[in-house]
């Protein structure tokens, strides 16, 4: 995000997104036998989530981001760095629990269902940016692609939910944070984001993406300023030149805060006017797609990151 300053609750500037589809084709299995290796590329993106490693949005494909998340354990473990799911890396991604739960909706969750406008000043006559549906909303809370939701709830009829509906959904949580970050590390050509803390030991990795134009990726040595959990979002106009209803639009709109808010639920503000790390609304499109400029992940790894860092804390930027 560039182009503005940062108050708050109220985030200025923005980041773009683009459509990306997945194809989810691979199985997913649950045994009742714990401890035991992942079975499958589904399992092993649990796995290693689990352990604070994030593959992005678990799909049960693999990729560059799964083979990115495989090395930065291999590394983290002193293991051969190939990025490949062998015997002897599975053996140290010990399942210690059903990779499967069940979520039951709610009618709390029914309630906060809100069709999203598809414009700025549509967004900001909103009362708030909250999921469209149940499926975006199991999805974000099992770090999940719904194409892999939707596999695991293959009779599911997803336009007509109620309440008292069990889902199938995976069973992942981040570790309890045991200290704070000593630095953040990101890299550009990588398009991944790391926490270590200060004996170098790598706490948590997660994909992120970055500036579409070069110019706009400050490389070098920056610090944490401000940290906000769910904030409100500053539209710019002049940050969207490429937008034809920005340009009529002509005034700054504020943006309640949700899921849906173009910086998604937390906002990690940078010592460079304008940029800072978030969440965003499509999950899985992080790393995939470019920013306008801020480094974007997705909303439960933002989230996560807010536990790791305070005011102060260093961001390294590197190519």
């Amino acid at each position: 995000m560039v182009g503005g300053s940062v108050s708050l609750p109220t985030v200025k500037g923005g980041s773009a997104s683009q459509t990306n589809r997945i194809t989810v084709s691979e199985p997913v299995f649950d045994s009742g036998t714990f401890p035991r290796p992942p079975q499958n590329t589904f399992e092993v993106q649990l796995a290693l989530a689990r352990k604070g490693i994030s593959s992005g949005s678990l799909d049960g494909v693999v990729g560059s981001q799964t083979r990115a998340a495989l090395k930065a354990f291999q590394l983290r473990e002193g293991l051969t760095e190939t990025g490949v799911a062998d015997a002897v890396t599975k053996a140290r991604l010990q399942l210690t629990q059903p990779p499967l739960t069940n979520y039951l909706v709610t009618s709390n969750d029914l309630a906060r269902l809100q069709p999203l406008s598809t414009t700025w000043l549509g967004k900001s006559q909103q009362s708030g940016l909250d999921y469209e549906s149940i499926l975006e909303l199991v999805a974000e809370r099992g770090h999940a692609h719904p194409a892999l939701i939707k596999r695991l709830n293959p009779t599911v009829d997803w336009t007509n939910l109620t309440a008292g509906v069990e889902l199938r959904v995976p069973n992942v949580a981040y570790p309890a944070p045991r200290t704070k970050a000593a630095f953040v590390l990101i890299h550009l050509a990588g398009k991944t984001l790391q926490a270590f803390d200060s004996s170098t030991n790598l706490i948590a990795h997660f994909p992120c993406s970055i500036a579409a134009r070069v110019e706009k990726r400050p490389v070098g040595e920056l610090a944490v300023m401000v940290v906000a959990p769910n904030p409100n979002y500053t539209f710019d106009p002049e940050v969207f030149p490429e937008s034809a209803e920005a340009r009529q639009i002509g005034r700054k709109l504020i943006l309640p805060p949700g899921p849906n808010n173009p910086v998604g639920v937390a906002w990690i503000g940078l010592d460079r006017p304008g940029y800072g790390i978030h969440g965003t609304p499509a999950p899985e499109q992080v790393g995939r797609t470019e920013s306008h400029g801020c480094f974007r992940l997705a909303n439960w790894n933002a989230e996560y990151l807010l536990k790791l860092v305070t005011t102060g804390t260093p961001v390294r930027v590197v190519e």
